[in-house]
């Protein structure tokens, strides 16, 4: 997250003079992706944790992540040298493709090193988008401002390029969230409908839970086999799962993909998010029609729920 780059860059970074400073820090970048890719990528967890890290030198643990008002994430940022930073982010505002306000906390051996009120505004079209960052900090323990500034700066541009990688997939299902999600998350329902029109799928295993997997085979309408495997790694029920797509069992990861579920005066607005490994990835994806198999994937769900 961009308040665990600022806490790595300004520990990173020489100490300034003083502490407890206050600054207004504004940071702004135009993204070359949908205003509603932009919100997901900024929000979506999965999505998140790609972006989080500043280099490969730098890792990012996730130990909470509920990204709802009232809800909190919870990171630890480590580098290549002790302490880890610890960095908790509660929600405030969340406005879809709007912007968001978040609280932040830094601490580093149970010290607070900094809190910061954290406000994004964000407008834009189907094709670009524009993000503006705000950020109201108190340095407790140094001052920081260096660190957010170096920060901030690249988890944006981690952040424009994750964007411009993301493909986003929306579809209001007309059945409730409990029945929505039962389809999805059962072993014997989830084959039947998965995948694009005249698709079928062929199990090797399935679990469907936190740490789970799904090993399986998708087969075209003419025949062609494609081998798939699923990894999940995060599972809230009837809220939001995240999971890891492979070519073939234990293959190449080539995305990591999310599902959201929220209710929608009686329906379900379900939204399917998947960040591709590379953005090479990404276009032969759209160049062979993943977007329009994936809205026909959601498009079998609900037939399926709405026909039992």
């Amino acid at each position: 997250m961009t308040q665990n780059l600022a806490a790595y860059s300004a520990t990173s970074a020489s100490p300034e003079d003083g502490k407890g400073r206050i600054a207004t820090l504004t940071f702004e970048r135009d993204v070359a992706a949908p205003l509603a890719v932009l919100w997901e990528a900024w929000t979506a967890p999965a999505a998140r944790a790609i972006w989080a890290a500043p280099s490969p030198s730098v890792t990012v643990e996730f130990l909470e992540a509920d990204t709802r008002v009232g809800g909190r994430e919870v990171t630890l940022c480590k580098g290549e040298r002790p302490p880890d930073i610890r960095c908790e982010c509660g929600w405030l505002a969340l406005q879809p493709e709007l912007g968001s306000v978040n609280y932040e906390v830094m601490s580093s051996d149970g010290v607070t090193q900094s809190v910061a009120l954290v406000t994004a505004d964000m407008s834009g079209t189907h094709e670009r988008s524009r993000l503006v960052i705000t950020v109201q900090l108190s340095s407790l323990a140094e001052d920081m401002e260096a660190g957010y500034r170096a920060g901030y700066g690249a988890a944006l541009d981690n952040l424009a390029g994750v964007a411009g990688r993301t493909m986003v997939l929306q579809r209001v299902i007309q059945a409730p969230r409990s029945i929505v999600w039962g389809a999805w998350m059962n072993p014997e329902t989830l084959p039947q409908w998965w995948g694009p029109e005249g698709y079928s799928c062929r199990t090797q295993r399935i679990d469907l839970r936190s740490g789970g997997e799904w090993v399986f085979d998708m087969i075209a309408p003419d025949g062609t086999v494609f081998p798939n495997h699923h990894r999940y790694h995060e599972v809230r029920p009837e809220a939001r799962i995240g999971y890891a797509l492979l070519w073939g069992e234990n293959g190449p990861k080539h995305a990591d993909a999310w599902a959201s579920f929220e209710d929608q005066d009686g329906a379900t607005k379900v939204t399917l998010g998947m960040v591709f490994s590379t953005p090479v990835e990404f276009e032969e994806a759209k160049g062979f029609g993943a977007v329009e198999l994936g809205l026909q994937t959601l498009g079998k769900l609900e037939r399926f729920v709405t026909a039992r």
